[in-house]
């Protein structure tokens, strides 16, 4: 069917409005902009960019939080080791003096055994079935007691001297969250000699002192026992940097997402209240358009003819 020019006008006009119709319609239900590609092509790319940066950002912060958790019973392990480092430095001075008979520095001995048990409890640290101190074998402890060995303890896995772990920054770069058992407990040197602030060691050196009576070699001790104090310390300190560097990648996290948010909101967003009073306009027009459409005479040729 053929129709004349102003049908046709007419006809594209209530074309462009019911557009308009539909688009605000659904921008207005779906509170997006963007609902496909074909909605905004030029900005899909941008939109695809922003998305996989929030997503990114958030698996830091999670990864971030879980480092967190472990933070606090690490901390609380070293400070209950360093206190055992305290009463060991005061059994050893007890034995150091010349008043005690045997049975007495035996008795100190077994004290500093006890010791020796709660040291290794502490390098086995666990939350959640993990052991904190395990590093990369964190499934399993890495050591434990025996008082045959030179050092008082049986390390049962050598790999879990290995902590490769890193946490990432969302401001960039990574960063080591934990030490292993063997650098905090067991400190050795390049040929795999006990090094000065070996806790293990100190505290097994200072038990066989006792138990043999030898003054020198009790007094030798305490000063074992101070410098591995001072390494447990040293740990503890570490993990207290790694406590502030946490918290700083946690604030630069939440600022991060909340600009993501925002200019992902930029994008696909839509002006909810600018596209209600687009849909109220374009209703309004396609009414008026109707109504001028039928007042408009319908007369033709044939009315005119007699």
């Amino acid at each position: 069917m053929n129709l004349d020019g102003v049908s046709e006008l007419f006809l594209a006009n209530v074309g462009r409005i019911q557009s308009r119709i539909d688009e605000a319609s659904r921008q207005v239900s779906s509170g997006k902009r963007i609902a496909t590609a074909s909605d905004a092509p030029d900005r899909v790319e941008p939109l695809l960019q922003l998305r996989a940066e929030s997503a990114r950002n958030t698996q830091i912060k999670s990864n971030l939080s879980l480092a967190q958790m472990e933070l606090e019973p690490a901390d609380q392990a070293l400070s209950q080791a360093i206190k055992l480092m305290d009463r060991a430095r005061v059994l050893g001075a007890q034995g150091a003096t010349g008043t005690l008979d045997q049975s007495q520095r035996d008795s100190l001995a077994d004290e500093v055994q006890s010791v020796q048990e709660q040291m290794v409890a502490l390098s086995r640290t666990a939350v959640q079935g993990k052991f904190l101190f395990s590093g990369d074998r964190e499934a399993s402890p890495a050591y434990e007691l025996d008082l045959t060995a030179a050092s008082g303890v049986a390390e049962l896995d050598a790999a879990t001297a290995t902590a490769s772990r890193q946490v990432e920054d969302p401001a960039g770069g990574s960063f080591a969250c934990c030490l292993t058992a063997r650098s905090i407990f067991d400190a050795r040197n390049a040929d795999g000699t006990t090094a000065a602030g070996n806790v293990f060691a100190a505290l097994n050196d200072m038990r066989l002192a006792l138990t043999a009576g030898d003054s020198d070699a009790i007094q030798a001790s305490l000063s074992s026992v101070q410098e591995a104090s001072l390494h447990l310390g040293r740990s503890q300190s570490f993990y207290a940097t790694v406590a502030n560097r946490i918290d700083q990648a946690e604030s630069y996290s939440a600022a991060l997402g909340v600009r993501l948010t925002t200019s992902i909101s930029e994008i696909e967003d839509s002006d909810t209240a600018a596209e209600a009073l687009e849909l109220t306009q374009a209703n309004t027009q396609l009414k008026a358009a109707f109504e001028m459409r039928s007042s408009l005479p319908t007369t033709s040729l044939f009315d005119y003819l007699g």
